[in-house]
């Protein structure tokens, strides 16, 4: 019996082949195969402009700083996510703001945020928590008449779609990871996407020191201009390297989401009707690339999330824990934080279950049967 791992990225030949050719061309920093990269990443996801980063908390920190947050401000989030997503606001001295989620989706809405807002919220930043696609527009009628930008935190979102339309594409700002946990990887990387040409320029300058010459133009130049620092910047570059892998990656989207959504609906057919089960869902606006296909375990299981989780590890299985609180981690706990009784349940009654491109379905159902049989056994033990 093999071990079956929660995920795994779907490289192959082509990313072998993409390297081998940007070590060849002499050319392995950020250069032009970032340039197309961020072509081609911006088509497909319908944006405007596209900026690739180091990472997607980066790309986060960057948005912040084109949008005009500064230290004092507020910044709302959900406690319902990676940390960097509350990260993010401390780079630039604000202060994140938590507000709590929806229990079927896991993400933000408007009326969380509502709650959260006050004459100090100067950026709410939305996730598309798992996958799931953030109800962005109601948000955004609450925000723009405010003033007030939306972020949209599309770090687990390409592929996803909201009214028709890849998640980000309704944004003014979103950023995007490549971590290996994502569709799509670059071993490290991330985007930020905008329609705004103003902040997609100040952002290419600020990850690169705020150089007023780009990489790209120095190479180009035989007697190379003098750069100018107009503002501190940063360094925060993607690679040649790194952005040829993606662009591969980038071809494989619509395979990787057809498989992925494949397996999910085979995950909902088997665990729906299971009593204390609650498979995560498509919701009404949208659909999701599963980049997290989780369960919330009630009392009618058998056993609780912990036990499900040590049941699929003594088959070998490697399940998470459901997305973190924030807002109970050490760094925050120290803060005053309103109540956020969803994300505390969620938190502690949801399960990440095994989904990748080359999941095969008899390993699926192994994963299946052995999350079925922890309450089995544990409803034995009781009796």
């Amino acid at each position: 019996m093999t071990r079956i791992n929660v995920m795994k990225p779907w490289l192959g030949a082509a990313e072998v082949q993409a390297l081998t050719e940007v070590i060849e061309s002499g050319w392995v920093a950020q250069g032009p195969r970032v340039a197309r990269f961020e072509a081609v990443f911006a088509e497909a996801m319908q944006a405007g402009h596209a900026v690739a980063t180091s990472n997607c908390t980066t790309a986060l920190h960057l948005a912040l700083v084109v949008v005009g947050v500064e230290r004092g401000d507020e910044v709302i989030v959900p406690s319902f996510s990676f940390i960097a997503t509350a990260n993010a606001p401390t780079y630039v001295g604000a202060r994140p703001v938590f507000a709590d989620v929806d229990r079927t989706t896991g993400n933000l809405t408007a009326a969380t945020v509502a709650a959260a807002i006050t004459s100090r919220t100067r950026a709410v930043i939305v996730v598309d928590q798992g996958g799931v696609p953030v109800d962005l527009d109601s948000i955004r009628s609450l925000c723009d008449p405010l003033h007030i930008p939306v972020i949209e935190d599309a770090a687990c979102g390409a592929g996803s779609t909201y009214r028709g339309r890849p998640v980000g594409a309704g944004a003014d700002i979103a950023a995007w990871s490549f971590h290996p946990r994502k569709l799509l990887t670059t071993g490290e990387g991330g985007m930020l996407t905008t329609s705004r040409a103003d902040w997609a320029a100040r952002a290419r300058r600020l990850r690169e020191h705020s150089m007023s010459v780009s990489a790209n133009d120095r190479q180009a130049s035989v007697l190379a201009p003098p750069e100018v620092y107009g503002e501190i910047g940063f360094n925060y570059r993607m690679t040649d390297l790194q952005a040829a892998i993606g662009i591969v990656q980038l071809g494989r989207l619509a395979s990787i989401i057809e498989r992925r959504r494949a397996l999910a609906l085979r995950y909902t057919r088997a665990l729906s009707e299971v009593p204390g089960l609650r498979p995560v869902t498509d919701p009404e606006w949208g659909t999701s690339n599963f980049q997290s296909y989780w369960v919330e375990v009630g009392p009618e299981f058998g056993t609780d999330r912990d036990g499900a989780m040590k049941a699929l590890a003594r088959a070998d299985i490697s399940a998470r824990r459901g997305i973190m609180a924030a807002h109970r981690q050490p760094a925050y706990r120290k803060d005053a934080n309103p109540p956020l009784p969803v994300t505390d349940h969620l938190t502690d009654h949801t399960l990440i279950l095994p989904l990748y491109h080359d999941l095969a379905e008899s390993d699926q159902d192994r994963v299946i049967a052995a999350l079925l049989s922890a309450a089995e056994l544990q409803t034995e033990g009781a009796a």
